[in-house]
C-alpha cells in the first residue's frame, strides 16, 4: 500500500512496508542446535524465551523466523541478515550491529536502548511501541520504514539515508540528523524539540505540533535569538 502526500508542490507517494512472509507452521527452536553463530542459516523457527546475551555472530542469517520475549543484550552482530521475521517484546539493549540488514521485518514492544546500528539497511520494516532512547543509527539506510509510537529521545541518525520513512506519534526530542539524506520522509504528530542537524531535514514533511518545534531548532542552528 502507498500513501499520497504533497511535498514541495508535488504529490509524493510513500510506500508502506511490506509485511513479513511468515509460515503458520514454524517449528520450535531447539537449543543449542539453533543458536545464532557465525555463518549459520536459520529458517522457519520460532524462538520464545530463549536468550542470546553477549553472543558474537558474523554472517548469520535468519529467514521466516519469530523471536518472542528474547534478550539480545550486549550481543555483537556483523554482516548478518534477518528477513521475513518478527521480533516481539525483545531486548536489544547495548547491541552492536555493523552492516546488519533487516528486510520485511516487524518489531513490536521492544527495547533498543543504547544499541548501535551502523552501515546496515532497514528495508520494509515496521517498529511499533519500541523504546530507542537513545540508539545510534549512523550511516544506516532506511527504505519503506515506519516508526510508530516509539520513544526515540536522543536517537542518532547522523549520516543516515531515509527514503519512504514515516515517524508517527514518536518522541524525537534531542534526536540528531546531521548530514542525513531525506527522500520522502514524513513526521506525523511527533515531538521534535531540540533536534540537531535540523537543516538536513530539508524536503521532509511535518504534520502536527512538531512543525513549530522544528522551526525553533532551525532558528537556533541559524543563530537566531528570541527575546521575550
Amino acid at each position: 500500500m502507498t500513501q499520497a502526500i504533497r511535498q514541495g508542490g508535488r504529490v509524493v507517494r510513500l510506500k508502506n512496508p511490506s509485511p513479513p512472509g511468515l509460515s503458520p507452521n514454524l517449528r520450535a527452536a531447539e537449543m543449542p542446535r539453533d543458536g545464532l553463530e557465525d555463518d549459520v542459516i536459520l529458517k522457519g523457527i520460532k524462538f520464545e524465551g530463549t536468550h542470546f546475551i553477549g553472543i558474537e555472530a558474523e554472517a548469520a542469517e535468519a529467514e521466516g523466523c519469530v523471536f518472542e520475549n528474547l534478550r539480545f543484550t550486549g550481543s555483537r552482530f556483523r554482516q548478518s541478515q534477518f528477513s521475513n521475521s518478527h521480533f516481539g517484546t525483545c531486548d536489544f539493549s547495548q547491541v552492536t550491529a555493523l552492516d546488519v540488514s533487516l528486510i520485511r521485518c516487524t518489531i513490536s514492544g521492544s527495547r533498543i536502548t543504547g544499541s548501535s546500528w551502523k552501515s546496515g539497511t532497514f528495508r520494509d520494516v515496521r517498529l511499533d511501541g519500541c523504546i530507542a532512547s537513545p540508539a545510534m543509527m549512523r550511516h544506516m539506510k532506511f527504505y519503506a520504514v515506519v516508526f510508530n509510537d516509539c520513544k526515540m529521545v536522543g536517537a542518532d541518525f547522523q549520516g543516515a539515508e531515509l527514503h519512504n520513512v514515516r515517524f508517527v506519534n514518536c518522541d524525537l526530542t534531542g534526536a540528531q540528523f546531521a548530514n542525513a539524506k531525506m527522500g520522502s520522509v514524513r513526521f506525523e504528530n511527533s515531538t521534535l524539540i531540540d533536534v540537531g542537524g535540523a537543516a538536513s531535514l530539508k524536503g521532509a514533511t511535518v504534520q502536527g505540533p512538531g512543525s513549530m518545534e522544528l522551526a525553533l531548532s532551525l532558528a537556533r542552528e541559524a543563530g537566531i535569538l528570541f527575546e521575550p
